[in-house]
């Protein structure tokens, strides 16, 4: 086994912590709460169509299908070097009827909406320990989802309008359409109401991003349930929740579900957070539980019904009893994985190559697909991590080799990231797993290379404010650093990022590294 340290402690805080010198994936960004009005409609919705020349010129230097973080990116970017650019972007409502506006999934049913709800359940951990501190607050304390619910989707509503704006300053054309391929060149859109317009550009990149899946073979599981594509725009709390899937999505609704007084159940059919390192999800799950979500492992739904109360009575097989189980709940939510959104973009049209397996985009390392000048980033590409900034920084570095002469490749080796659960799990390069298999477990120490420099491999922390820890250790680790160099770094006292300064017992050592003292 690889050696690794771990170390439990009270902090100022007054949470518990781990840390871990050892990567997996999760969903990154900032917070900040306003009580911002709703935006107002914004101007020129119904936009004119373009001219289309039949001799073949191309009306567009760029055309970016998708109004997610990549796509704005790239075709902001591609602005600035004084090009032609459009954007084209319809948001299909979900089975439960769902929508939202510009942005894609990190601004509407993503990361801003998932992280402010995060903090409105650490505000309510917060107000629990208060008393603890001399303040005066009455027990027990109340939530009210309908109020949480409205300020955050104002926000939302003032990035979706903030979007807009941006595009119109640097002269990006506008379009709220669906898209699909005609030729290599050119691009059917289709509004709402039936209008078609026809778009031809010149450059293409694909951004359109992944949508929720569902059980299709679970009885009931389209017609009564939900997903994250809905949670966040619910206008009344969602009740007793039973969260379906053992995702980064799944464990960080549970989370906040359970941090803002609601009873909620995960229900997971093997093992959490796949892809991450597992010692560390397990601390996750075990935290989680601690602090009041149930878990049903190894087990999965057979059906959903809806009872005369209105209430969901859902139906599971426990696999290591081999009985079948029962409960109702309120809401349930799916968070069983995404699916890249091409279905009506009419790829093989044009020849772009998906994987007949995930159905996302093959792309190079330059994001160019089987068919040139057609590009795709974000989401829908093949084998790149599912995270706002690589979209933003992929099609930001698109639209510079593009348009700007640059030859600079996006990076996406030691990319950070975070898991937004109650007690956040921030980490950046290989997992312990990842490690063992690329090098081998007698050439592994703390997830670092034994011989020579001792190259740290991957660093995971468990803590307050995860995210933020590890967004300044990730420079270091993307700047080749070593264990020796780690140890030589002073700490800041007392903080929980310190204790990444002082791991120096290792799994292979077999000493208790639990921390009695500063």
């Amino acid at each position: 086994m690889a050696a690794l340290q771990r170390r439990r402690l009270l902090g100022v805080s007054g949470l518990s912590r781990t840390v871990r010198a050892l990567s997996g994936m999760g969903c990154p960004l900032g917070s900040g709460l306003a009580e911002a009005a709703p935006p107002p409609k914004a101007p020129g919705e119904d936009l004119p169509s373009p001219s289309h020349d039949p001799h073949g010129k191309n009306e567009y230097d760029l055309l970016v299908i998708g109004g997610g973080s990549g796509g704005l990116a790239c075709a902001k970017e591609a602005a600035q070097f004084g090009r032609q650019v459009a954007v084209l972007d319809y948001v299909e409502p979900s089975p439960q009827g769902t929508k939202w506006g510009l942005g894609g999934t990190c601004v509407n049913v993503g990361c801003i909406p998932k992280k402010l709800m995060h903090q409105a359940a650490l505000l309510g951990s917060a107000l629990k320990d208060a008393q603890h501190y001399g303040w005066n607050i009455a027990q027990p304390v109340h939530h009210t989802w309908s109020v949480m619910a409205q300020a955050v989707q104002n926000y939302v509503k003032s990035l979706n309008w903030g979007h807009r704006v941006q595009l119109q300053d640097k002269k990006v054309k506008y379009f709220n359409m669906k898209g699909s391929f005609s030729d290599p060149h050119t691009v059917r859109g289709l509004t709402k109401g039936g209008k078609e317009t026809i778009v031809t550009a010149e450059n293409i990149v694909i951004a359109t991003g992944g949508r929720p899946k569902y059980p299709m073979h679970i009885a009931g599981a389209l017609e009564y349930g939900i997903t994250s594509d809905d949670l966040f725009w619910l206008k009344e709390s969602p009740g007793k929740t039973l969260v379906v899937g053992a995702s980064y999505v799944s464990l960080e609704c549970a989370g906040f579900l359970t941090g803002i007084g609601l009873d909620t159940t995960v229900m997971m059919r093997s093992i959490p957070l796949r892809g991450f390192d597992q010692q560390m999800a397990s601390l996750v799950t075990e935290h989680m539980e601690s602090y009041g979500t149930k878990f049903l492992k190894r087990c999965f739904p057979t059906k959903v019904e809806k009872l005369e109360s209105n209430r969901l009575q859902v139906t599971w097989k426990n696999t290591d009893l081999g009985t079948e189980e029962t409960d109702s709940f309120d809401t349930v939510l799916w968070a069983v994985g995404r699916a890249p959104d091409t279905e009506t973009l009419n790829l093989e049209t044009v020849g772009v190559k998906t994987n007949s397996e995930t159905g996302k985009i093959i792309v190079d390392a330059s994001e160019a697909t089987s068919v040139p000048h057609i590009y795709a980033v974000g989401d829908i590409t093949e084998g790149r991590p599912e995270l706002t900034p690589t979209a933003i920084a992929a099609g930001k570095l698109l639209a510079q080799r593009l348009f700007g002469q640059s030859s600079e490749l996006m990076d996406y080796d030691n990319v950070p990231t975070t898991v937004f659960t109650p007690l956040e799990y921030g980490c950046v390069g290989l997992s312990e797993e990842a490690a063992v298999q690329c090098y081998g477990s007698d050439n592994i120490e703390m997830v670092c290379l034994r011989e020579r420099a001792q190259r740290i491999l991957g660093l995971h922390f468990i803590g307050p404010n995860a995210g933020e820890v590890i967004q300044g250790f990730a420079l270091g680790i993307k700047c080749g650093a070593t264990y020796p160099q780690l140890m030589k770094t002073v700490g800041i006292h007392p903080t929980c990022a310190e204790e990444i300064t002082k791991l120096h017992i290792t799994k292979r050592s077999g000493l208790d590294a639990t921390v009695t003292g500063c």
